[in-house]
């Protein structure tokens, strides 16, 4: 004779859908276990950068500037222009939590001097060779009637 597998009081648990033994999973209502099958397919199907973003105290920005960006994209629009207040909230929210946000932070702030450096290859490459600054040369040709030159003996 089998026993009856341990109930959790549903009060103390912490459990999530996945914890639960298969032949109790359906003793919530059907709603619930449909909702926690959902969840668990959407964090699995999710990047890990998301997972992260989400793992953290700015979850709710997080997921307010990934339905923007969405939008924007389903309505082709520009990105910039609609979600610079989302994005900006977001920023602000990482640099609250930076104990936790700190490695994204610090790979945006790379990424953002990799840029300028690069911008300013470009800017370079772009002037004409006629437009570009003279570059110090260190040794300069002789000048006829350099003063410079030794006197000469005329004996």
């Amino acid at each position: 004779m089998s026993t009856p597998p341990e109930q959790v009081p549903k009060e103390k648990s912490d459990a999530k859908a996945e914890d639960i033994p298969a032949d109790q999973a359906g003793s919530e209502s059907p709603g619930a276990e449909a909702e926690a099958e959902e969840a668990e397919e959407e964090e699995e199907t999710e990047c890990g950068f998301c997972l992260f973003m989400k793992g953290g105290g700015c979850r709710d920005a997080f997921i307010d500037w990934e339905k923007c960006v969405d939008e924007a994209d389903t309505n082709k629009e520009d990105l910039l222009e609609k979600c610079a207040q989302v994005t900006a909230a977001l920023k602000q929210c990482m640099d609250a939590h930076s104990d936790y946000y700190e490695p994204i932070l610090r790979a945006e702030k790379l990424a953002e001097q990799q840029a300028i450096i690069e911008l300013e290859k470009e800017k370079q490459n772009s002037q004409p060779n006629d437009e570009q600054p003279p570059q110090p040369n260190d040794e300069q040709p002789p000048q006829p009637n350099d003063e410079q030159t030794p006197p000469q003996d005329h004996k």
